[in-house]
Formats: structure tokens, sequence, C-alpha cells
């Protein structure tokens, strides 16, 4: 996957497009990351000992890999990823500088 954790990253598709946020997780096999303030639904609370009335709190979903796009820490624009090798070295560059992320 080409996005990690740490990485800054703008939504280009979906609800919440245009909306910029920092990596929280990533999941490999299911293809998604989860992103603070991002994808963010209601969940209904059952009363229970930790919150005693019950009650709607707001949750954040993990999106789709492919509906984000990393933005560079250069030219801080979104971009897509490339990689380059070099001396036994796999290294991540922004497509649009040539520079590494």
């Amino acid at each position: 996957m080409k996005i990690k954790k740490g990485d800054k990253i703008k939504v280009i598709s979906g609800k919440d497009k245009g909306r910029d946020g920092v990596v929280e997780r990533v999941y490999k096999k299911s293809e998604k990351i989860l992103v603070q303030g991002i994808n963010i639904f209601k969940k209904h609370l059952k009363k229970s000992e930790q919150s005693p009335q019950g009650g709607i709190a707001d949750v954040p979903r993990p999106i789709l890999a492919s509906k984000v796009a990393l933005i560079c820490s250069k030219c801080g624009k979104p971009t897509r990823v490339g990689f380059r090798v070099e001396k036994d070295k796999k290294f991540r560059i922004c497509k649009k500088c040539k520079s590494k992320i």
C-alpha cells in the first residue's frame, strides 16, 4: 500500500471530499485507512456502566485508500505516489515534484 501511518492525506471523493487529515491506522488486507475526523458515523449506545444514560456517539470509520491522495511534504499538493530504487533501498516519491516522501 502506498499510504502509511502518519501521512497527510486529502479526500478526493465521497461525502468528505476536499477535507485533510492524518492517517491513524492502515488496514492492509481490506485496503482501508482510518483518519481522525473523516468518515464520521453516529453510533447508538445502550445503557451500560461506562455510559449510564446511553446516547449517540460519533465514531470514525475506515475509508478506502483509493479515495484519498497523499499530500507531498515538499510541494504541499495532493499527488500520486511513485517508487524509486537507489542502492538497494526503495523510496516513495512525489509524482509532481519528484522529491522523496
